[in-house]
């Protein structure tokens, strides 16, 4: 991760958009990846002796995959530890356009996780919050997006498993 200095604006959080073309990676930049999935600190040049290229070539490569938006590299944190007590998925039954209706749940800050689905419900959000307070004012703005018909929320009572080293295909 590159550290911005101290006067530099916070970057506002981006919204990421997938499937919306394949990018075709050489086994190298895969290499990189999956170097990256397991520790997302390792340096260049430690990355660069594994996969047999330069610490400068590691690096032109980490950049271009992360101007792609092919993968991002984000410090994941446990969010019971940063005083968000609840965690929760909410599956969302919907009208209309659901892109439409997925953009602007994906406008919501507090959403972090907005997919749309086939099954049951149209679209699945996932999201942090401090209190019961808190979820209960974000589900009455969830619902008042035009085009929700209706929510169900699963609160999390306890992560089992959260990984993001799937590799590379």
């Amino acid at each position: 991760m590159v550290a911005r200095p101290p006067d530099d604006p916070p970057e506002q959080p981006r919204i990421r958009r997938r499937g919306q073309a394949s990018i075709q990676l050489d086994d190298t930049s895969k290499q990189i990846i999956e170097q990256l999935q397991q520790d997302g600190r390792r340096s260049y040049a430690a990355i660069g002796k594994a996969v047999g290229l330069s610490e400068a070539a590691v690096r032109q490569r980490v950049q271009k995959l992360l101007d792609t938006g092919v993968m991002q590299i984000v410090g994941v944190t446990d969010p019971l530890m940063l005083g968000f007590s609840r965690q929760m998925m909410i599956g969302v039954k919907c009208e209309g356009d659901l892109e439409k209706v997925a953009d602007e749940l994906a406008a919501i800050d507090e959403i972090d996780y907005v997919v749309i689905t086939a099954g049951s419900f149209d679209i699945l959000l996932e999201l942090v919050a401090e209190s019961d307070e808190q979820l209960l004012e974000l589900l009455g703005r969830i619902r008042a997006v035009p085009g929700v018909l209706g929510t169900e929320s699963f609160v999390y009572l306890k992560l089992r498993k959260q990984t993001y080293s799937w590799g590379t295909r």
